[in-house]
């Protein structure tokens, strides 16, 4: 399989089409891995070379409006994330799939979950927003600022240092590559419009989600700052899917740049078809 970027083309409700963009690499079981919010699926590339080298089939995506994938959409929400992923799934057509939600996707993979579990052999929530969480009067000023599209990208940029307190060796170039994604045309009125949206549909999923068999393993880092309290919010998002938790000491909000090794090892203890289980 190869790095090259691939598309997957979506109808729209006005009868166009749009882009998912997505690289595919390896053989073995399939891992799918979404970015977080107002990130870009090149934030797994310490982990994709790990399970890469575990023996995976390792699919990345960039959700609507953000990396490669196209911007014109309707809709831009988690719930309409999860349809994309499940679309995603469905044209790679290589068994259940192992999901790994980060942030904002971990929303969409309860969708996913709870609506189309046969495409599903386990779901990873990572540093898991599946709630509108709880918020003093300043989060709820900063969210409705990061909101509008004058003001995203400054809001967007002022918080970004807060969710690496283990920052990788390449965090300027990163942030830089992030920046310059959404300063293209579109990205930055697509990503105000999820910063604005809800993920109360994804709450309401979490009974079928928990009821669909799908085997799901929760990952928080305890210094993961976009919550009030990261590892309650990890319990309770545990509570409600009935899944355990495993907490990544000092980890923030991106567990896969925080601590790739201790995820790899996690995922493949937790996968029941991974490759380590099949030898």
């Amino acid at each position: 399989m190869s790095s090259t970027t691939q598309f997957l083309e979506i109808p729209r409700a006005d009868g166009s089409t749009g882009r998912i963009a997505y690289d595919d690499q390896g053989t073995g079981p399939l891992a799918l891995l979404a970015p977080g919010m107002g990130d870009v699926r090149a934030t797994f590339r310490f982990l994709t070379p790990l399970l890469l080298a575990a023996g995976y089939r390792v699919v990345t995506t960039d959700y609507r409006g953000m990396g490669e994938s196209d911007t014109g959409w309707a809709e831009y929400s988690s719930e309409a994330t999860g349809r994309d992923l499940a679309a995603l799934l469905q044209h790679l057509d290589a068994g259940p799939a192992l999901l790994y939600g980060n942030s904002y996707s971990a929303a969409s993979a309860v969708h996913v979950a709870a609506d189309h579990p046969e495409l599903l052999r386990g779901v990873v929530l990572a540093g898991a927003f599946v709630r509108d969480a709880p918020a003093n009067l300043t989060g709820r000023i900063a969210t409705f600022l990061i909101s509008r599209p004058l003001l995203t990208r400054p809001v967007w940029f002022a918080w970004w240092p807060n969710m690496f307190p283990k920052r990788p060796a390449d965090y300027a170039e990163y942030l830089a590559a992030v920046k310059a994604n959404l300063k293209e045309p579109g990205r930055t009125k697509a990503y105000a419009q999820m910063c604005g949206g809800t993920h109360s549909p994804a709450e309401a999923k979490l009974p079928a989600a928990k009821g669909s068999g799908v085997p799901v393993l929760v990952l928080m880092g305890t210094a993961d700052k976009d919550f009030p309290d990261a590892v309650a919010e990890a319990n309770w998002v545990g509570e409600q899917l009935g899944a355990p938790v495993e907490l990544l000491d000092g980890g923030g909000h991106h567990p896969q740049v925080d601590a790739p090794e201790q995820v790899r090892d996690l995922i493949l203890g937790f996968d029941p078809q991974s490759p380590a289980a099949a030898k």
